[in-house]
This record gives C-alpha cells, sequence and structure tokens, in this order.
C-alpha cells in the first residue's frame, strides 16, 4: 500500500500546462493525461450533442456551443469540457476565462472517477449553471442544475427532452438522440 498523497505529486501551473505535448488537464495544480483517445462511441454521442445544441442556439446571438476548448480556471486549473455553451461575448484569447453555463462529460472507463468527483466539485464551485454526466455504457445522462450554490440532480435523462434556460436563450434538448 502506497503512503503517496495528494500534497506529494508534483504541481504545475498554466506556464508548463501550455509546454506539455498531447492532450492534458490541469486541475488543483495536478497533472491528467486526456488519454487513451476517446472511443468512437464517445466521440459520436459528442458529436451528437454538439449538433443539436448548435441547432437549438441558431437563433440566439447570446450563447454558443463549443467543443473542448481549454477553459483557465486560474493558474493551477484548466480543463477540457468535453461539449459545453458559454454564453456572452467569445473571448479572442486562446482559451476560456469564464465559467460555461451548461457543460457535458462523457464517462470513459479513465475519466469516469474525475468526472463524477473532481469535475463534479469543481464546477459547482466555480457556478457552472448546469453539469450533464453522460455514461455511454447506461444510455443515461446525470442532469443537475445548479441552486444555492450546490447541484441538485434534476433528472437521469435517457429518453427525456430538457429545457436548459441559458439566461437571454432557453434550449430544448432531446436525450434521445445522443445514444448511438
Amino acid at each position: 500500500m502506497s503512503n503517496l498523497h495528494f500534497e506529494d505529486l508534483p504541481h504545475y501551473n498554466y506556464e508548463a500546462y501550455v509546454q506539455w505535448e498531447g492532450r492534458w488537464e490541469l486541475i488543483h495544480g495536478v497533472a491528467h493525461a486526456m488519454s487513451p483517445t476517446p472511443n468512437i462511441m464517445h466521440q459520436a454521442i459528442s458529436q451528437n450533442i454538439a449538433s443539436q445544441l448548435a441547432r437549438a442556439l441558431e437563433n440566439c446571438q447570446e450563447c454558443h456551443a463549443l467543443l473542448p476548448v481549454d477553459w483557465k480556471i486560474d493558474e493551477e486549473t484548466t480543463v477540457q469540457p468535453d461539449n459545453l455553451v458559454v454564453c456572452g461575448e467569445l473571448e479572442p484569447a486562446a482559451y476560456l476565462s469564464k465559467a460555461p453555463t451548461l457543460i457535458f462529460e462523457i464517462l470513459s472507463k479513465s475519466t469516469a472517477k474525475k468526472d463524477r468527483i473532481t469535475k463534479f466539485n469543481l464546477y459547482e464551485q466555480e457556478s457552472v449553471r448546469y453539469y450533464i454526466i453522460v455514461d455511454p455504457t447506461e444510455r443515461l445522462a446525470k442532469v443537475y442544475h445548479l441552486q444555492d450554490g450546490r447541484y441538485i440532480k434534476l433528472l437521469d435523462a435517457s429518453k427525456d427532452t430538457v429545457e436548459f434556460h441559458l439566461g437571454k436563450c432557453s434550449v430544448l434538448f432531446d436525450f434521445s438522440k445522443i445514444w448511438l
């Protein structure tokens, strides 16, 4: 049994992060490899989510659907959500510096614990209004809404349509259309 603790791990900052090759996330100074590359099911579900969000936001000048992009939260935390919606003006920077309004994370064996615990807590702390954890194997999406600074589960969606209130825009999202 290892006596290694979180504080014993090497800590990095954004300056080091941007020098790394491959896909990484940096959470509280700890490097997280984004490998292996997502599988076909993961990518197809992500594409279905992205397409549906883009169509739903066609008439919204305020909100934008994005695929993975760096969201630099602070010098020691930069993450890349699978699918996200950002409301307000997009920054011309190399990364987002404000919290997305809605985030989808698609589970894989290598990221499930990080998505369910670490990112759940991080997104809650950073006031992401909606967090959806998509489980491709179970064909189930856990939909969380931020209320009074805490995530409350709205529902487990599989074939449901959910309305997301994003501020000036609302999106009707049909979960039955994301599965393979």
